[in-house]
């Protein structure tokens, strides 16, 4: 057998069985399943013993994973994650236009997570899980949690609407300096306040504009159908767009920048930006407004 990962166990407040704690703590196998097989394989040791599904981790042990030669190796998702912030509870990170969120295709941002964040010492830590979505051509600002109450309360908050999401778009055609656009979106209830930061001439589209857009609400495609719905749709957007009006080969202009909200374990507020990706900035020479 060959050696692939080692993890030194950090310490606990409380002693908790191997199959719970070792949910993350490899690159190659995050899931519980995935655990499990290696166990049942023998291809986990700790301190040099074989482990067992009934071993307790108090803190401190070497925690050694093999690959055996005979059996076919893991497969492996190497996806580099751009980390803005992380404790034990939850984690900001950034997500590229052009990957799902989650999904059923092996390369997501949910199957990146583990690889990418520290493991959480907390009792009722998880798999990191999104707990909100980003459209797969947007790129920007996605919120993870990393233990279950944790993923319990964020949801909480963002269904009290105590998150704040700023998201800058670009769009097309001549628009009002600012508005409220409360167009129902699948007979609910949908707000966005947008103002124009920008405005250059276009060629090709009249006017294009860096705006900046606070959602109210979260329904799916808001922003799109929404700016839409008002005759000014977003650079890109090949689903929710006007005649003649298609950009094609650079993706969405959407980006989701800032988020903001109190820690629900901390008395602490968090104000977490992205700058503009640099499509923006080859349109619009502007940093970002929080």
């Amino acid at each position: 057998m060959t050696l692939t990962e080692t993890h030194i166990a950090k310490t606990l407040e409380k002693p908790i069985r191997f199959q719970e704690y070792a949910v993350g703590i490899f690159k190659t196998i995050p899931t519980k399943s995935a655990i499990k097989k290696a166990i049942k394989k023998q291809l986990i040791f700790i301190d040099g013993i074989v482990a067992t599904t009934s071993k307790f981790i108090a803190g401190g042990e070497k925690i050694e994973l093999f690959e055996s030669e005979k059996s076919s190796t893991f497969e492996r998702l190497k996806l580099d994650i751009e980390v803005l912030f992380e404790d034990d509870y939850l984690a900001v990170i950034y997500k590229p236009s052009g990957i799902l969120v989650s999904g059923n295709k092996f390369v997501t941002i949910a199957n990146g997570l583990a690889q990418n964040l520290q493991k959480s010492n907390q009792q009722d830590a998880v798999k990191p899980q999104p707990i909100h979505r980003l459209d797969y051509p947007t790129s920007g600002l996605l919120l993870i949690g990393k233990t279950s109450s944790a993923i319990l309360e964020l949801g909480n908050l963002f269904q009290n609407k105590e998150i704040s999401k700023t998201y800058f778009a670009i769009t097309i055609g001549k628009m009002n300096s600012k508005g409220i656009i409360n167009a129902p979106i699948d007979e609910k209830e949908s707000i966005t306040k947008y103002t124009v930061i920008q405005t250059v001439k276009s060629e090709r589209f009249g006017f294009l504009n860096l705006v900046k857009l606070n959602p109210k609400t979260g329904r799916k495609h808001q922003l799109r159908k929404h700016l839409l719905s008002i005759g000014n749709p977003i650079l890109g957007d090949k689903e929710h767009f006007l005649e003649g009006k298609v950009l094609n080969g650079k993706g969405l202009y959407l980006h989701a920048s800032t988020l903001e909200f109190m820690h629900p374990f901390r008395d602490e507020n968090i104000l977490i930006f992205k700058d503009l990706p640099k499509k923006f900035t080859k349109i619009f020479s502007i940093d970002i407004i929080t």
